[in-house]
């Protein structure tokens, strides 16, 4: 059974940044992005613990995913008893630091 995926406002804004951002500076790869997020979205809607834990000095069981071919992270939190998987924040991974959650 998949989950429900929900965006947060900040990721929604980061997403929409960074698929705009992509458009407009990769012509080999147009729909590399939205592949991506697309199949990172799926899968964590299905196995919500398959990325990797990070560490947050305020909240407990943030994961990351990589989206390997366009390097986003896809931070996200899933509580066991929840119908739904949170998505956080959506963080290039040249970006340093990770993102404010």
């Amino acid at each position: 059974m998949s989950l429900r995926v929900r965006l947060s406002p900040r990721a929604a804004v980061q997403i929409r940044t960074a698929a705009k951002w992509w458009l407009q500076h990769r012509e080999k790869a147009p729909d590399a992005f939205a592949d991506d997020l697309e199949r990172g979205l799926e899968l964590i809607a299905l196995l919500p613990s398959v990325g990797e834990a990070v560490p947050h000095s305020r909240l407990t069981g943030i994961r990351r995913l990589l989206l390997g071919r366009v390097r986003y992270h896809l931070y996200y939190h899933h509580e066991a008893e929840s119908d739904s998987v949170d998505v956080l924040a959506l963080w290039h991974t040249g970006r340093g630091t990770g993102p404010l959650i």
